[in-house]
């Protein structure tokens, strides 16, 4: 068995083969600091990397080595305790010697914890490994803008920088062997009856002799001008273009900016949508994003209004739902698009609106999207429209999640619960 290693070097002078590898040895202490750092992270700096520490005992590796045996002599310079004949008394545990990088020891020896950093893009594939969209099925292709090129066996007609070599010369030696096979046979009796002829003065056998070889000249002719390479030999890789699917999926990112939400609640919210716009972003190069944004009306807003303007009013959540029923009809048929809908709020609502927020999700937009996820961000008790939605969760079970958040060490948690790979 052989072993190919790859010791290509990138930009920092590092292998990157063996970066990777020890990514993979040390994941489960990588992935605990990135939910850890999540927790602590604003906005701004969510998708940076990362410093992680590993204890140096976990990096130790087993070493293996003679034992010591038998007398030996040692000279210790600075020695001023010792005789010849003394015994030195075994440390005991714990009393010094290495540490643990949670703090120094008294006589100032200690062994630091492994820190590294990892970078912009190890660190969100920590953050999003095994999450997926939920339900996600490709319903109509996005048109043909991607082809992947396959090998789809080989052509008589190409360009001369794909010739298969081995295909072109095998069918060469084929050709050459079907056109001289018969004339080689005759050749190799006629030569066998040439060495036959024993040389004498009989004047029948000289000619009998000159006649064998003048037939072994021509069938040797012949042979010779069957050419090597012909043009009907050459054989060409074929490559074929596939076109590659794309889904088309949308998602709707719904947020109450009214006056119930305080700042601590609406920066909960933000970073919940932050983290799902980076998850949609690095994972669905295809995927529609539309941000609405509501008090007691809604309104479709861009990226950067969405996440950062300032609002108060009243709170009527059943306008956010309306706009994004329109917008449905208006720009993304449930029989094209795969849509997704998320919504975080505080749970407080206008007298009478929870209902006809259920009746929208239960008539108008839960047939039509895949799967809708509701958060609810409040330390209270739920409130209304949460006992709304639950109703819309019994009718929907596989397509409607609700979730209640309470801190932001709460939001990474139940973001991986609500995007968590399917089982087949």
């Amino acid at each position: 068995m052989s072993y190919i290693v790859d010791r290509r070097l990138n930009s920092k002078n590092k292998s990157t083969v063996n970066r990777e590898r020890f990514l993979r040895r040390y994941r489960g202490h990588i992935k605990k600091a990135v939910s850890d750092a999540i927790d602590k992270r604003s906005i701004t700096d969510m998708a940076s990397g990362e410093k992680i520490s590993i204890p140096s005992k976990d990096i130790s590796e087993p070493s293996f080595s003679h034992g010591e045996g038998g007398i030996r002599d040692r000279v210790l310079p600075g020695n001023d305790e010792f005789i010849t004949g003394d015994k030195i008394k075994r440390p005991q545990s714990g009393s010094g010697g290495s540490g643990n990088g949670d703090g120094a020891s008294d006589s100032g020896e200690g062994d630091d914890d492994f820190v590294f950093q990892i970078t912009q893009e190890e660190f969100l594939d920590f953050m999003f490994e095994d999450l997926a969209l939920p339900n996600l099925v490709k319903r109509q292709l996005a048109g043909n803008e991607e082809f992947k090129t396959h090998r789809a066996g080989v052509s008589h007609e190409g360009s001369p920088g794909q010739v298969n070599i081995v295909r072109t010369l095998r069918s060469a030696n084929a050709r050459r062997i079907a056109l001289t096979g018969k004339k080689r046979k005759a050749l190799k009796v006629l030569e066998e009856q040439l060495a036959d002829i024993t040389p004498a003065n009989d004047a029948l056998e000289d000619a009998c002799s000159l006649k064998l070889q003048a037939q072994i000249a021509e069938l040797k002719a012949k042979i010779k001008g069957v050419p090597w390479l012909d043009d009907f030999d050459l054989k060409y890789n074929l490559q074929v273009k596939y076109p590659v699917p794309q889904s088309r999926a949308v998602m709707f990112c719904l947020m109450d900016v009214s006056g119930s939400m305080d700042q601590a609640t609406k920066d909960v919210a933000k970073r919940f949508f932050l983290l799902l716009f980076l998850f949609l972003q690095r994972n669905y190069e295809k995927t529609d994003v539309v941000f609405i944004r509501h008090h007691t009306s809604a309104k479709e807003v861009d990226e950067q209004e969405f996440f950062y303007s300032r609002e108060t009013g009243g709170t009527i959540v059943s306008s956010a739902l309306k706009l994004m029923d329109q917008i449905i009809k208006d720009r993304y048929p449930p029989e094209e698009w795969n849509i997704y809908g998320a919504q975080a709020s505080d749970g407080d609502n206008w007298n009478d609106d929870s209902h006809q927020c259920y009746q929208l999700l239960t008539e108008n937009i839960m047939p039509a999207v895949q799967y809708f996820s509701y958060i609810e961000i409040t330390p209270r008790d739920r409130q209304a429209l949460w006992h709304a939605y639950e109703k819309v969760s019994e009718q929907f079970p596989e397509a409607f999640a609700l979730r209640h958040l309470v801190s932001v060490a709460d939001i990474y948690p139940v973001f991986r619960d609500l995007f968590k790979k399917q089982a087949a």
